[in-house]
């Protein structure tokens, strides 16, 4: 069935041609709730240590609100960015990954903080390569799957060189230590590897080996069982190994269904550790209570949905690299959220991952702002690509 059969006319055919250069709204307004949400939430819960640390009861606002600024930036000249161009530079990309991970471990560069290093000093910022190091190695791995989309599907060897290469990423972010990214980086990755069709055994197998190996990881670390058994039971020592999540969940108890009030937050007077960054959902749910929470479900949600949605569509119109990566991006944001809001409701153990859109912390912001960038070029193509059949007629329903 033609187009102007299926539009009824030219009055549907304008109609469907006007809604085509559209762009995804729920998709772009999910991310600007949850970066002002986001931002008002860091100003909030930052108040009183910005005070003691700088004297300034809004410094952490005005830096947050300084990434918004330049993660726009970025976004919106990455979303002019044609995504062929993304997929030829993915071994480059990579590449670069493992240079900034390397990094990290040279002295004067490298910057410590709590007995992880994981980021670079640049000036009076600090830069975390694992935030560049997963959108890059999705990039790469959507453009390996495009190019050895036969051989992932049909051998061994396509399956796993892929997976050296992720042996090589997670090793270094171990290293540092960061576990939570390593974790997110192989399970996104092992997503984008079943979504593109790898046999089932093999897919079983390579849960396995990931589940023994991160478990052995996390044995083999005495601070990684002290995590997972305060996680067990936090209230059995609420002053010490336990103290971060106890707090958290006081402070969930005392948000009831409407909270206290923006800013009358008790947890975030220096009980409740990293309030502005890792548990800035707790404050949220202190604050904003019930209902706050469930609006945070739903605009995470949609942002996920519309993100998966944009990536099936690509695929239907036979635009794969596009597809891959931004089912990579949706899955990526999906997880991370799922661990951090698990993490601070008491569900997982400890990871060190941030609210994605919403934590304080420049890398993780820009990169988050790249990504949903990537995914609105996805779309622009993808619509543009139906304009062009459409104007050929050749379209069919």
């Amino acid at each position: 069935m033609s187009v102007a059969t299926f539009t009824h006319g030219p009055l549907g055919l304008e109609r469907r041609n006007k809604n085509a250069w559209m762009m995804d709204f729920g998709l772009i307004i999910s991310v600007v709730a949850l970066l002002s949400l986001g931002l008002v939430m860091v100003g909030s819960a930052s108040v009183s240590i910005a005070e003691q640390k700088y004297g300034d009861p809004f410094y952490f606002l005005w830096r947050q609100l300084l990434f918004i600024s330049i993660g726009g930036i970025c976004a919106l000249i990455v979303a002019k960015i044609p995504l062929n161009i993304w997929e030829e530079a993915g071994p480059v990309l990579v590449i670069l990954s493992m240079l900034m991970l390397v990094l990290v471990f040279i002295p004067g560069l490298g910057r410590t903080v709590n007995g992880s290093t994981r980021w670079l000093a640049v000036g009076s910022f600090s830069v975390q390569p694992s935030e560049f190091v997963k959108l890059f190695t999705l990039v790469y791995l959507a453009g390996y799957l495009v190019r050895h989309h036969a051989a992932v599907i049909s051998s061994a060897s396509g399956f796993i060189r892929p997976l050296l290469l992720m042996l090589v990423l997670v090793t270094l972010l171990l290293l540092e230590p960061d576990y939570g990214a390593a974790v997110v980086l192989l399970t996104t990755a092992m997503g984008m590897m079943w979504l593109a069709g790898v046999r089932i055994l093999q897919f079983l197998l390579l849960i396995i080996a990931a589940a023994i190996g991160l478990a052995l990881l996390a044995l083999a670390s005495p601070y990684r069982v002290e995590r997972l058994t305060t996680f067990l039971n936090p209230w059995a020592d609420p002053f010490n190994s336990g103290f971060q999540l106890t707090q958290a969940l006081i402070a969930f108890g005392r948000g009831e269904i409407f909270g206290v009030g923006l800013g009358a937050s008790v947890q975030k007077l220096f009980y409740l550790p990293e309030a502005h960054t890792d548990f800035l959902f707790a404050v949220l749910a202190e604050e904003l209570g019930l209902v706050g929470v469930l609006v945070v479900f739903t605009l995470f949600a949609i942002l996920v949905f519309r993100t998966l949605a944009i990536a099936r569509l690509a695929e239907l119109r036979d635009r794969p690299f596009a597809a891959y990566l931004c089912y990579g991006i949706g899955l990526w944001i999906g997880l991370q959220v799922v661990v951090n809001l698990g993490v601070n409701m008491g569900i997982l153990p400890t990871k060190g991952l941030t609210l994605p859109l919403m934590s304080y912390g420049g890398s993780s912001l820009l990169i988050m702002m790249i990504a949903i960038a990537i995914v609105i070029r996805t779309d622009y193509e993808t619509r543009k690509d139906d304009r062009k059949v459409q104007r050929n007629g050749s379209l069919s329903w």
